[in-house]
Order: C-alpha cells, then structure tokens, then sequence
C-alpha cells in the first residue's frame, strides 16, 4: 500500500509573548494511504518479467563479491583471448604464409607487455580514485570537462562495438560448431544482445550469477585445453594443419629479415589487430562502486586475477596455434581456436566431448562479453549526464536498481551496429579498439598529472607507471588509427568528435536552462500578486478530459475562464462547437481562434501573450 509523509505545524504552548514564538515542527510521521490504487497492467508485466522493484534502500545488498565481480566485469577482457591470435594470424598469414606462426608469439608477448602495464596503471588508478576511477572521472578531475567527453565517449562508442563484436564471434563460435545456423548470425546476434540486456535488467547481482557460470566455463575449458596441449607439445606429438583446405584466407610467401619477409607495417597492422586482446581492462576501475567494501580493495585484487588469467589463455592459445599451424578461413569459421582444439584434443568420443565443450564455452564467453559493456556503458553514461552533458533520464536507476534507459539505449544501438555489418567480425574489428585506446591514453595522463600535482606518498613510483602507461595507449592508438584508417577506423576518428560536439551544445542548453532558472527564481518568489487571473482551457475536442479540465479549472476561481479551440479542421470546429451547446456550456464561452498555418504552440504563445499584455494579469493554462 502506498505511503506519504506529512508535517503537522502547530504554535508553541508556552507562555512567552507572541513576538518570541517561533513554529514548532514536529517530526514527519507516515500515514498509510486508504486506498491504493490499482497498478497499471504494463507495469504487472514488468513485475512479472523482471521481479519485484528493488528499494534504494536495498542498493549495497546489490553488489558484487570478487568471483560474480570477474564474471561480471572481466568477461571482454577474458573473451578477446578466443579471438584475437586468429586477428593477428588474419594480417600476418597472406603477407608471409606460414612464417607467420613464427610471429604471432612474439607479436603477443609484446600485446603482454602492453597489458601489463595498463594493468599497474589501473591498479594505481583505482587506489587514486577509490570511488569510481574510469577514464571520464580521471579526465574530468585533472584535464577539465571538454577532455573527459572525448574520454567518455571514445570508450561509450567502445562499449557499444564491444557488444556487436562479443556477439557476432559468439555466433561464429556458434556456426564453427553447427554449420546448419552459420548463415543465420545476424538474427542469433540479435537475440543474444535481447536476452542480455533482459538479464541486465533484472539487476547488478541478478546478472552477475545469471553470468558467473558460462564465465568460469570458459577458463575451466580453456585450462584443459592448455594443459593437454602443452602437455603433449613438450611430451608427446601435436597433429599439424595443412594449408590445401578450401575456404582457407590465401597465404603469402615467407621472406628473410627480422620479419620474415614482411614489412614494418604489416607487422604494425597486426599487432594492432591483436590489440583487441587488451581491451576491458577499464572495466574494472569504472565499476568499483559495484564491489562489496572495501570495494577498492577488492577491485584492485579482481583486476590482477583479471589481467593474470588473460595473460596465461592469450600467451598459451598463441603457442598452440603456432604449433598446429590453425589457418584462418576466409568465412571466419571454423575459427582459430576450434582447430587448435580439435588438433589438440583429436578424434574419439572423449576428444568429441572436450572439442564441444570447448566450442560450447567459447561461444559462452564470447557472447557474455557483451555483458561487461552492460555493466560499464550505463554508468558511464551517468556520469556525462550527471554532469549535464546527457540527458538526465540515464542518471535515473529504474525498477531493480540498475540504469535502465542506459542499458535499453546501448542495445538499440547495438542492435543498429550489427545490421549495419551484417554481424561480420571482420566488419567490427577494424572499429574496434581505438576509442578505448584513446580512453587509456587520456586516463593514463591524467594520472601523471595527478601525482605530479597531488604529490603523495610514492608519487613518483605512481608517475612512471602511469607516464609509460600513457605513452604505450598513445602509440597503440596512433598504430590502430594509421593501421586499420581504411577499414573502417576512420568512422570512429570522425564520429567521436561529432558526439562531442553533440554533448557540448547539449550541455550549453541545460546550463543555459538552469541560470534562466536560478535567475528567475528570486524575482519570481518576490513578484507582487497581479490583479487578474485568466485560466485558458485549450480543448480540442469534448471528452471526459475536457470535461475533468473544465470541472477542475472552475475550482480556480479565476476571474475569467476562456476555453480556447484552435480551428485546423472546419468540419471539426463545427462538431465540437454544436456539442458544446448541446451540453449546455453556453456559461463557458469556446473562443474559436483561426490557426491557418497549424503551428498551434504559436499560435498558443500568441493567445497568451494577448492576456498578458496589460502587465496585471496572471495566465494560467
């Protein structure tokens, strides 16, 4: 049953004088409502869909301990493992053909060293900002607000390619394993983005156990097939692919030199395909006020076992795929990594069984990627609107706690992404990664510059780590945006500063709103009561909430009551005016004011302004 609250104002009993009594106000006290009204039948569905409303009260019950944490904010990170050695091979193996397996290791020990440093970044990052450090927070507090939209952006437009991209090698993880559903990836992608924005809905903690599973599924899966691989690598024999299979991607020629035959910038291009490998490590520090406490603590503990896991599945997945010379195909199934466990785990019923476990959670955790942009993008997109920058819908937690519209918004947009691509991974991935890179890049620096003003203890030890963190994102992002301009990266470099642009006059609006209304406010509270007061009534035609307007206008007790119905349509205005004397209304006069060009809130402006021209009326409509 609802409930309000009420505030009794009585005068003291004492026997002071009347100049010294003051009010007395006595605490609120909640007063049952008698009647509760019925719920509307939209809203028993979301019931029943989504579970019952969640309190405000009940928000720190809602987060998350360090296992659901991983499952919920590491699942991008984990997932780029099962992908992103085939991106690297995709570059490497039409310049240099098989040469290419003596390049991909090197080229990911080096994407390591590049995600170990981000990973000490932002273990620095989240001990500076133990409430809420991403990249927008970051560059807010020490660039100013215009850096941190180009930070908040870069990594929104990120999350929203991160939900097309998890989705779309899902299903390819998906079509590897049952070729019959392989021409249907857009509409399983589709579905996919549905069912985790419905899952997101239900709430952070609902979420997360919905999501735990399939993630540990996936690392379970991936340690067998390290073990088994590496296991028979060192002790026993690896079967070898062949390159005469048909759809396979065309391979070059290997050459001589440091790159085997390629040149500097295809070796460029491929680690910057491989760069996606990185990708998700914000997630971590953006989402911190979901922890239980000490939530910085446990934060920065979930991002180590983060970073570790992921370093330990790329490093290995790239060896093995070295060792079984896995090809990409042309169609981008079968993938990289279930040839590498079908070589790995061979044929029989047993080697069946662990090829499709592994198939099954591949495309798990490809799919939940998706979830960590649900996670992030919703409280990111609080944090521009909170500042003004958004509209102030996304700051709103709806039903179960969560910021719905943020999460409704970033699976329409998604959804219009992968219709864009058709769900084709190699449509996404050149979109992909530079906006993040350019949110490590300013997030990174303007650590640097928050120890080098703040100064604590350590400070120095701090600014190395995040000044070499900041440069390695800058040469990543300027390798990505020269690497991959053609394919499509030009889209993002011109659509981040157009949403900036975007947010800005957005903001000028809200902030030019609010001086209007703080400047007013004084003058308005001060006024001198007019002399008049006119209440127009616009009808447009006579129902029962004409009827209910009228009823509830008289209560006013103006000093005139005009109903007002602008006439667009003669046959209407005809109707309308004989009804209104059938019922009688004569009392109330209906003034009939010509609207030739149909602009009624003109013509509405106008009608007012008339009343008030004399400077001692008061207008209501």
């Amino acid at each position: 049953m609802g409930r309000r609250m009420t505030t009794d104002l009585q005068p003291p009993t004492t026997d002071t004088a009347p100049a010294a009594q003051e009010t007395v106000r006595r605490p609120p006290k909640v007063i049952p409502l008698a009647i509760a009204p019925p719920e509307p039948f939209l809203y028993r569905v979301k019931n029943r869909l989504l579970g019952p409303p969640l309190a405000t009260a009940q928000l720190p019950h809602e987060r998350l301990g360090k296992p659901t944490a991983l499952a919920v904010f590491a699942s991008d990170n984990l997932s780029s493992s099962a992908y992103a050695t085939e991106e690297i091979l995709r570059v490497l193996v039409p310049a240099v053909g098989v040469a290419a397996f003596s390049m991909v290791v090197p080229i990911t020990i080096a994407l390591l060293v590049v995600l170990a440093f981000l990973i000490l970044s932002y273990l620095q990052t989240i001990k500076a900002y133990p409430t809420a450090g991403g990249a927008y927070i970051v560059t807010r507090d020490n660039f100013g607000l215009l850096p941190a939209q180009v930070a908040g952006v870069a990594l929104l437009t990120d999350y929203i390619l991160t939900v097309a991209v998890s989705v779309a090698a899902g299903t390819a993880a998906l079509g590897s394993a049952f070729s019959a559903l392989a021409p249907y990836s857009l509409e399983i992608s589709i579905v996919f983005v549905v069912l985790i924005a419905y899952g997101n809905l239900r709430g952070v903690r609902e979420s997360g156990r919905i999501f735990a599973v399939p993630t540990y599924f996936f690392i379970l899966n991936m340690i067998v097939l390290l073990g088994i691989g590496l296991g028979k690598m060192i002790f026993a024999h690896l079967s070898v692919g062949t390159s005469h299979h048909a759809g396979l991607i065309h391979a070059g020629s290997p050459g001589s030199g440091i790159f085997l035959g390629a040149k500097l910038y295809i070796v460029l291009k491929a680690f910057a395909s491989g760069g996606a490998a990185v990708t998700g490590v914000e997630a971590i520090s953006n989402g911190v006020p979901a922890f239980r406490e000490p939530a910085w603590k446990n934060a920065r503990i979930t991002l180590v076992i983060m970073g570790s896991t992921l370093g330990v599945m790329f490093l290995g997945l790239s060896i093995l795929a070295s060792k079984v010379h896995a090809l990409p195909y042309a169609s981008g199934t079968p993938t990289v990594i279930s040839q590498v466990g079908r070589f790995v785990y061979g044929g029989g019923a047993s080697g069946d069984v662990l090829f499709y476990a592994l198939q099954a959670g591949t495309m798990l955790i490809l799919v939940l990627a998706a979830n960590t942009s649900f996670a992030d993008f919703p409280r990111l997109a609080s944090f521009h609107a909170e500042d003004s920058f958004m509209p102030r819908q996304l700051t709103k937690r709806g039903h179960r706690l969560v910021f719905s519209n943020g999460i409704i918004f970033l699976a329409a947009t998604s959804i219009l992404v992968l219709l864009v691509t058709d769900a084709k991974v190699d449509r996404l991935i050149p979109l992909y990664a530079i906006g993040v890179f350019t949110s490590f890049t300013l997030s990174q620096a303007g650590m640097a510059k928050h120890h080098l003003t703040h100064r604590e203890p350590n400070w120095r030890h701090g600014l190395v780590i995040n000044g070499v963190g900041a440069v390695l994102s800058l040469v990543v992002d300027i390798i990505i945006a020269i690497t991959k301009f053609t394919h499509g990266a030009w889209v993002i470099i011109v659509i981040v500063p157009l949403l900036v642009l975007a947010l800005v006059r957005l903001n000028r609006q809200y902030e030019a709103e609010a001086e209007e209304l703080k400047e007013d406010a004084p003058r308005a509270a001060q006024a001198p009561i007019l002399r008049r007061h006119v209440v127009l009534l616009l009808i447009d035609q006579l129902d029962a909430a004409a009827a209910r307007a009228i009823q509830y206008a008289r209560t006013l007790m103006p000093d005139e009551l005009r109903a007002v119905h602008f006439d667009l349509d003669p046959i209407k205005t005809e109707d309308l005016s004989r009804a209104w004397r059938k019922l009688g209304l004569t009392r109330l006069p209906l003034d009939i004011v010509e609207c030739p060009d149909r602009r009624i809130p003109k013509a509405a402006a106008e009608l007012v302004a008339g009343a008030l021209a004399d400077g001692e009326t008061e207008v209501s409509v």
